[in-house]
């Protein structure tokens, strides 16, 4: 294992499109949505840790999701878990760590990855991920995985690469566009040169500060100089300071569509951001009829194409149903049809203008 590979496990969303299993206060990185027995979060370390050494495998995560990633993950060092007093998307997330980094050890080769994505083939990512490393480790590169589209998803960003290859697998990114209309994301997939966005990054520590400083100026200028704080026992202090002055942004959008050294690797290994029940309904296991069950006693009657979580043990009987998301926790029931998911994080707002925050 190389000493100056490291993650950053990203664990500070808070999963209202898997409302109502993912709450605030306990959200969809830290459960078992796909019946596996493992959670998000367990998952991907497991996944990383397989050729990253352990004491390199960081978690950013919210301060209030602190003790749930100690349960989880207890053979992390309590150290290696990085906490955020706010959410501030990505840009900040990957600044502190970066920095922090960089104290470290000025020679720090870092993947950032979501904690909460599905991915199937453990053996394709690792190739591609240790191909991404050695690539930046060698140049002055932000890399960003692409993932080979199948269908045109309206729910993905897309990245556009050059034709021709600048190392084996390696592309020099042209343009990066958000979630297309459904015409859009079709002309994308004939096209042939268009990938998802995967959300997983690659980058020299060194490389990615430079480019904080170039097109997040403000963001550098507070980091930069809270840096030495950043491996001392004042580093709780600094953070609590810097967070409040830190815009709102992502890496995406304040870095990668910016700048002239980014590059993808097209890439294929069952990957899904598993943004939405209909994702999840996608990659669980289904019954002759497409039902997707992850519950211990739930029956069925005359249904087919539904995806069913039910809590715990609780006799669950469903008739007549058909391409339904339903969900049962110990205090909510949603039933919701399949192609209206996208409004579960309005239902959600709804429920908090009119019932509070008790059931979020």
């Amino acid at each position: 294992m190389n000493e100056n590979n490291y993650v950053a496990i990203m664990a500070g969303g808070i999963g209202s499109r898997f409302w109502p299993v993912s709450r605030l206060n306990y959200p969809k990185q830290f459960i078992d949505l796909l019946n596996v027995g493992k959670t998000l979060i367990q998952s991907t370390y497991d996944r990383f840790a397989q050729y990253i050494p352990n004491e390199n495998i960081y978690i950013v995560t919210s301060t209030q999701y602190k003790e749930i990633v100690e349960s989880q993950l207890p053979q992390l060092k309590p150290e290696n878990i990085l906490c955020e007093p706010s959410r501030k998307n990505t840009a900040p997330c990957i600044a502190y760590i970066s920095y922090k980094l960089n104290e470290l050890n000025p020679n720090s080769n870092l993947i950032c990855a979501p904690a909460d994505h599905l991915i199937l083939d453990d053996t394709s990512f690792r190739k591609v991920s240790l191909e991404a490393l050695e690539f930046t480790a060698k140049n002055s590169a932000l890399i960003t995985l692409g993932m080979k589209p199948f269908s045109p998803k309206t729910g993905y960003g897309y990245i556009q690469h050059e034709q021709y290859a600048v190392n084996d697998n390696v592309y020099k990114v042209k343009t990066f566009t958000e979630k297309p209309d459904l015409e859009l994301a079709k002309q994308f997939l004939i096209s042939g040169d268009f990938l998802w966005n995967a959300g997983i990054f690659v980058w020299r520590t060194e490389y990615i500060i430079k480019a904080f400083e170039k097109y997040l100026p403000e963001i550098h200028e507070i980091f930069d100089g809270a840096k030495k704080q950043l491996t001392t026992s004042l580093e709780h202090e600094a953070i609590e300071t810097i967070y409040p002055q830190c815009v709102n942004i992502s890496i995406d959008y304040g870095i990668l569509e910016k700048a002239d050294n980014v590059y993808v690797i097209p890439s294929e290994f069952g990957w899904s951001d598993l943004g939405t029940w209909g994702s999840a309904y996608e990659n669980l296991e289904k019954d002759n009829l497409e039902n997707a069950v992850a519950g211990n006693n739930v029956m069925l009657f005359d249904s087919a194409k539904n995806i069913v979580h039910s809590h715990n043990d609780k006799l669950m009987l469903l008739q007549g149903l058909e391409d339904f998301i339903v969900v049962d926790t110990e205090d909510v029931l949603l039933v919701c049809k399949k192609e209206k998911e996208q409004h579960i994080k309005e239902y959600v707002a709804e429920v908090k203008r009119s019932k509070g925050e008790k059931y979020l």
